[in-house]
């Protein structure tokens, strides 16, 4: 059987949208016609590489459904969802791998668990393709959106060792704290970015409406103005004229950046750059460390041989430089450098963490090492991310301050000096 998603209309007249199982399209009418529900388009939901578009069979029958009597191309189905959901639904599948469900009755009680369309949609047409006989990490692969590399890699390995429920559950820890790690940034980053917006937004208003006002009072004065306010008056005159032109043009470069950077020549220069920048630079070498070590920690646990560990995990890497100095670090692996050496060469990764990972190769126990040098690389990332916040709050604080006096002591000035006339 394969899995379908269907829209109808239920009696009513309510548009319905779901997910349903058959062996054909029409088999799947039918049992929307069963329910009293007028099926309007059903299509399989099984994602194919080519991603050419094929709809349901048969002619424009008698409830005014369009169907056609030749196969058409198959719809392409790629969705996305989140880390969150992604977590979920492979702790749910974990339980119940480990409590001895059959695979496919796991499948198919977390689809049902879901209450996102998508989540249910990928589940089902993943278990559609295992009661087929396609393996768990075949079906999942074909949602490359949704099922990573290194987590196709590690179910297949679960699945060639037959512990796929502790390799699930190793999975369910893994993008839980994936998730984790995301939510501590996120909420990091919250409050510098609505501070930074507000102080934005509070200058272009004092800009644009108040300082007009403001000057209006001055206009009469026979006297020169002082040089801050005159400052003050041309950035108002002139935002209040090009502003909308200017903001076209931030864009303009901001979209023109962001094609550029997307070749790969600036690209690997603009990352270079980055890894060299005082504060950037050792947030962005301490959270690929701390994913590269729990990737490989996750994958060698789970069976994945050594090479294809490194060459998965380097994948996972967010800087180029990084990912290139894996190809090194695996090239000296095949040569018979330990993992720890070829790290270390790499010039990325703390002392700290090429300890823990010397001794897990001494002892034997490298996945345990890993799994504590990330998360050793978590805590310094965590403790990275409150310094960093410390530092740049009262920093930002202080520059929105600095950015409104200044504009209040440019109005007041000519205020001031006028009063002195006067007395």
């Amino acid at each position: 059987m394969a899995a379908y998603h269907f829209i109808a209309l239920d009696a009513s007249g309510r548009q319905k949208k779901g997910v349903d199982q058959g062996d054909t399209a029409r088999q799947i009418r039918q049992q929307l016609r069963a329910k009293g529900w007028t099926p309007l388009e059903v299509h399989e939901v099984l994602e194919k590489s080519r991603g050419a578009k094929r709809s349901s069979d048969g002619e424009k029958n008698q409830n005014g459904e369009s169907s056609h009597t030749g196969p058409k191309p198959k719809a392409r189905f790629n969705p996305t969802i989140s880390i969150k959901d992604l977590a979920l639904l492979t702790r749910q599948l974990a339980t119940l791998c480990r409590a001895a469900l059959p695979l496919d009755e796991a499948l198919n009680t977390v689809a049902n668990q879901t209450s996102k369309d998508r989540v249910k949609r990928v589940m089902t047409s993943v278990r559609a393709q295992v009661v087929e006989g396609q393996s768990l990490a075949h079906a999942m692969s074909n949602f490359p959106k949704v099922f990573k590399q290194d987590y196709v890699a590690t179910v297949k390995a679960g699945e060639q060792s037959g512990d796929l429920a502790g390799v699930l559950d190793r999975l369910a820890d893994y993008t839980e704290n994936g998730q984790k790690i995301r939510q501590t940034v996120s909420n990091a980053m919250l409050y510098p970015m609505i501070l930074c917006t507000v102080a934005i937004m509070v200058v272009v208003m004092m800009l644009t409406y108040v300082v007009p006002q403001v000057i209006e009072v001055f206009e009469g004065i026979d006297q020169e103005l002082p040089l801050l306010t005159r400052i003050l008056i041309s950035a108002s005159d002139f935002l209040q004229a090009y502003g909308f032109v200017l903001l076209i043009v931030l864009v303009a470069l901001g979209a023109a950046a962001q094609w550029v950077l997307a070749k790969p020549g600036p690209k690997l220069r603009w990352h270079k750059i980055v890894l060299t920048l005082p504060l950037v630079g050792q947030w962005l070498k301490i959270s690929n460390c701390a994913v590269f070590c729990r990737t490989q920690a996750t994958l060698l646990a789970s069976g994945v041989p050594m090479l294809e560990a490194l060459r998965i995990s380097s994948e996972v890497l967010s800087n180029i430089p990084m990912q290139a100095s894996m190809e090194e670090a695996s090239s000296r692996i095949r040569e018979g450098a330990s993992l720890s050496y070829a790290l270390t060469k790499t010039g990325y990764f703390p002392p700290m963490t090429l300890h823990l990972i010397a001794s897990g190769e001494a002892s034997g126990a490298l996945g345990e090492m890993l799994f504590k040098a990330a998360e050793n690389q978590e805590r310094d990332l965590e403790s990275w991310i409150s310094t960093f916040l410390a530092i740049l709050e009262p920093v930002l604080i202080l520059l929105m301050g600095a950015l409104v006096m200044t504009i209040v002591l440019a109005i007041m000035m000519p205020i001031f000096e006028l009063n002195q006339l006067v007395g």
